[in-house]
């Protein structure tokens, strides 16, 4: 089994759907797309895709575990690869093909420092172990400088954490075991998860549009799953949203959701409603990111409306 790079545009011919499943031409990529079954890819943005923002082009973007092949129903010259939904994560920064004057993939090194077309346009590229772990070691580098707030204790002091590694998840490079496991670990994957969330909502709360900064540098606003991990909800970037504290509870217990008007609703359950509408964004409406890539996507904020019983 080999760990693959599978290349993945934001408006495509193929049925693709990012953390669910990959969809390709058998006559080209299915002897490589089945090596990789059971493995680890990461995903990569065309250069020329225009539908994202220009900080993701040609850049590494997510990672995910693969699952089995599976044929195309209406299609014999096309097949699926599915991708376990609960180990798709967004890079809280998307990796750029080239790092410090080099091709992160060795093979994409053509003439005169330029890339290899003929490789380039492979939409499927196996790599090494090495070449994954250098995607993975660059995709969360800034996770250390978004640790999560901590709340004092009863005596007024500030619990100390064991194992700050954690935390911080630096990448040494080490067996094949340890990245996977830190690539699932739930503990490991809560902080990146949030660094990504904040860095795409630029710290600010989707629902009041506060941007609050506490005096050590960090954000008040924490990071939301719309689909919550529980009921199936991946790491994408497209299924979160910036919280502030309160706004994130009453979230997660449907006292407030999103309209696919991006209208706030505020549910029937509220016994204060004056005081909910009072917390607003001035629009009533859903301060969106500004990035094409990072939108809240319309199945989750409908899932979300659906599990609460909200409606505008």
């Amino acid at each position: 089994m080999s760990k693959v790079v599978l290349v993945q545009k934001s408006s495509s011919v193929y049925d693709d759907e990012a953390g669910i499943h990959y969809h390709f031409p058998n006559r080209q990529y299915l002897k490589r797309v089945s090596a990789s079954q059971n493995n680890w890819a990461v995903f990569f943005s065309p250069v020329k895709d225009t539908g994202v923002s220009k900080e993701r082009r040609g850049c590494y973007f997510a990672v995910a575990q693969l699952g089995e092949v599976k044929p195309d129903p209406n299609s014999d010259s096309h097949s699926y690869i599915d991708i376990v939904q609960s180990t798709y994560a967004d890079f809280s920064t998307p990796v750029p093909r080239m790092v410090d004057g080099r091709f992160v993939e060795p093979k994409m090194e053509g003439k005169d420092g330029k890339a290899n077309i003929g490789t380039a346009n492979h939409a499927v590229r196996h790599i090494s172990d090495e070449v994954f772990e250098k995607i993975i070691g660059h995709a969360w580098s800034d996770v250390m400088g978004e640790l999560p707030r901590v709340d004092e204790l009863s005596d007024g002091t500030v619990p100390k954490f064991d194992g700050v590694s954690e935390v911080h998840l630096p990448f040494e490079f080490e067996v094949e075991r340890d990245i996977v496991t830190s690539l699932t670990n739930r503990k490991k994957r809560d902080p990146r998860f949030r660094c990504a969330v904040l860095n795409a909502y630029e710290k600010r709360c989707a629902i009041t549009g506060w941007s609050f900064v506490n005096g050590g540098g960090r954000a008040e606003v924490e990071a939301a799953h719309i689909r919550p991990v529980e009921n199936n909800g991946p790491d994408r970037i497209s299924n979160g949203l910036a919280l502030s504290g309160t706004v994130h509870w009453m979230f997660d217990r449907g006292l407030i959701g999103v309209a696919e008007s991006d209208e706030i609703l505020i549910s029937h359950k509220v016994n204060d409603r004056d005081s909910i509408e009072r917390l607003l964004h001035p629009s009533k409406k859903l301060v969106r990111p500004r990035r094409p890539e990072h939108q809240p996507h319309p199945a989750f904020l409908k899932w979300h409306r659906d599990f609460h019983n909200l409606a505008a």
